[in-house]
């Protein structure tokens, strides 16, 4: 009687342990999926700043090059269409998991810096605005805003991955699937960015 009262209380000791292991590794999960998905909300965070920082320098910088009289004005056209654009999207952290709305909105990221790689070059043109100490603090703020942004979305990029790494993984994908955890988008390199831009006077 006392023996099979000791095995019992082993087995029941033995599944209660089980329990809580499985207990303790659902909850570690859980936490780890969280903390991982909102260090990718804030890499997206970071991202935004430094576009809305872009979009700020914008107008002035469009101002400016207006003074001068003869500019191309189908240059200034284009950029302030595709800040426009830019503004136009509702963008949110939900666009992560949207691929269709992050390559939208991507698109119009780079339609923008498009449209200011065309500005800057047709300014070559132009000597006086070239030294116009105003231009060349607007273009040294711009040139700084487009390496934070190269920067952020290589930090973005990488938290991204350790996420959908931890997403798919097994057993973890299965919890994953359970909570709605899914893969989230990365940024992809411009079609053609490989290429380097002709610049013809």
């Amino acid at each position: 009687m006392k023996k099979g009262l000791i095995i019992g209380l082993g087995i029941a000791g033995a599944v209660l342990l089980f329990f809580i292991i499985i207990g303790g590794w659902f909850v570690h999960s859980y936490n780890n999926l969280v903390t991982l998905s909102e260090s990718v909300d804030q890499g997206w965070s970071q991202v935004e700043n430094q576009y809305q920082r872009r979009a700020d320098l914008i107008p002035n910088l469009v101002n400016t090059v207006k003074g001068y009289a003869n500019f191309e004005k189908s240059v200034l056209t284009d950029v302030t269409k595709a800040r426009a654009s830019v503004g136009q999207l509702t963008v949110t952290k939900d666009v992560l998991n949207d691929p269709a709305a992050f390559q939208k909105f991507q698109q119009a990221q780079e339609g923008l810096s498009g449209a200011l790689s065309r500005l800057l070059v047709t300014v070559e043109k132009y000597p006086d605005l070239k030294a116009n100490e105003n231009f060349l603090q607007l273009q040294a703020q711009l040139e700084g805003t487009e390496n934070r942004i190269a920067v952020e979305r290589k930090n973005f990029n990488e938290k991204v991955q350790v996420y959908n790494v931890n997403v798919k993984r097994f057993p973890t994908n299965i919890f994953a699937g359970i909570y709605g955890y899914r893969d989230k988008q990365y940024f992809k390199a411009t079609v053609g960015a490989e290429n380097a831009p002709k610049v013809e006077f």
